[in-house]
């Protein structure tokens, strides 16, 4: 339901100081409760921000995301995340170990990530001005004042690089990236978020720059602030974080993603015990009308894992797969739906039957009135967890103000669980879930 997050780096992440351990404990003991109402502004530079007062603990979590991901490489494989992963490597004249260190002092926990539509910096800080003001100034110069140095740009290229060259041992991380190529082709989707090893050689600290100063503005960030403020001094810290950034202008919409015209499929050998399949299409994007027929009906199919009909036709019944499960990943545009499967070399072609015969009667009878009340008492039950901390809600927070999906998503989201029908989801399957126009990629196979 919230954004899926790949690429995160912490700088000050280990808590060897008291405060560190005071707000690490404060994180884990936090407990469920309600979420008070999410309030919207913009600063007088153009950035949105959605602010939830949380005054149950002495905390303050802030993210600032902005439509910089890979999406927007623009023919240089690996920009976006390049760019993220320099913004606290140095800043404000400061090194990476400067930057760690003075968030490990205060008890601060600074990141930055990206992914395909968008990277992020966030802070999480203790409430109290002695522990939150410096910290926001650190949170401001890894914002506003990165070097972009040429040594800091080598050794995290070197890094990228050799994660690039393991993958290539890996038939999952394989599949993954060979699955995006098959499903999105030219689209700007199918690139993978960590470039090339081709095109991470030729970018240089000019590439970054520009990319950072054409997308790290203020028209074109999200900011999420959870925690124990009131709404002046949210508005005061939103509008001193954003200051220093530039109006600029919102990125332009990532395309619309083609539909594909006919199956295929893509065999790659690698060497291991275990073959590695993905199948699946364009699926939804956030915010898509089909979202909660979908979702409750995926969850019944795949989604929901252990009780999900794959895992107890291929898995339980059968004994064909390690691991068997499908997933929606709405995106700004369709995101992929995939279906995963994991099974012995001498199992392939019996396993991925075995799951095209249930997805295709899902589509032909769509789930029981038992599958389906089973499914929606353990989506609405399990809710109350995934906004249990400031952390949950701020990430929830962010994706809605993203996508700009309504303020109040997450107060009628198990409503709108609950209202889905058999009906509904059997349409909603029937139109938008056609294995006959699915890609197929099998990497493995060699013992």
């Amino acid at each position: 339901m919230g954004i899926k997050q790949t690429g995160m780096r912490m700088a000050g992440y280990r808590p060897i100081f008291m405060a560190g351990l005071l707000l690490a404990g404060l994180f884990c003991g936090a407990s469920v409760r309600a979420m008070q109402p999410i309030q919207h502004w913009q600063t007088g530079n153009g950035a949105r921000v959605y602010f939830v007062p949380a005054p149950e603990l002495p905390i303050v979590d802030i993210g600032i995301t902005f439509a910089a991901g890979s999406a927007h490489d623009d023919g240089q494989p690996g920009v976006a995340m390049m760019t993220s992963m320099l913004l606290d490597q140095g800043a404000a004249g400061l090194s990476a170990d400067e930057i760690a260190i003075r968030a490990e002092t205060l008890g601060a926990q600074l990141g930055t990530g990206s992914a395909r539509d968008m990277a992020w910096l966030t802070l999480r800080s203790l409430g109290d001005a002695a522990h939150l003001q410096p910290a926001l100034d650190i949170f401001r110069d890894v914002l506003s004042k990165p070097d972009f140095r040429q040594a800091d740009m080598d050794r995290e290229r070197e890094r990228l690089l050799v994660s690039l060259r393991r993958g290539e041992q890996s038939p999952s991380t394989v599949a993954g990236y060979q699955f995006f190529y098959a499903v999105y082709g030219d689209h700007p989707y199918a690139a993978r978020p960590e470039g090339t090893e081709e095109g991470l050689k030729q970018l240089g600290p000019k590439d970054l720059r520009a990319f950072y100063d054409k997308y790290y503005v203020a028209k074109n960030a999200v900011v999420s602030i959870v925690g124990d403020l009131d709404r002046k001094a949210a508005e005061t810290l939103a509008a001193k974080l954003l200051s220093a950034l530039p109006a600029g202008e919102r990125a332009a919409p990532t395309p619309p993603v083609p539909l594909l015209e006919k199956a295929t499929e893509k065999r790659i050998s690698r060497p291991s015990s275990q073959t590695h399949v993905r199948v699946g299409a364009p699926g939804m994007r956030r915010g898509d009308p089909d979202y909660f027929p979908l979702y409750v009906g995926n969850h019944i199919l795949g989604g929901g894992i252990l009780v999900s009909r794959l895992f107890q036709e291929v898995r339980e019944k059968r004994g064909l797969s390690y691991g068997v499960s499908s997933d929606f990943s709405p995106m700004e545009q369709a995101g992929p739906y995939t279906f995963s499967l994991q099974t012995k070399n001498t199992q392939v072609d019996e396993a991925l039957s075995v799951m095209r015969e249930v997805l295709q009667k899902f589509i032909d009878e769509g789930p029981t009135e038992a599958e389906l009340v089973a499914a929606k008492k353990n989506i609405t039950g399990g809710f109350p967890l995934r906004i249990e901390s400031n952390k949950n809600i701020r990430e929830h927070v962010t994706m809605m103000g993203f996508y700009d999906l309504p303020l109040d998503y997450l107060d009628t989201f198990n409503d709108k669980v609950m209202a889905v029908t058999r009906e509904q989801i059997m349409d909603a399957f029937r139109r938008r879930v056609l294995p006959d126009k699915m890609v197929t990629v099998i990497v493995g196979g060699e013992p």
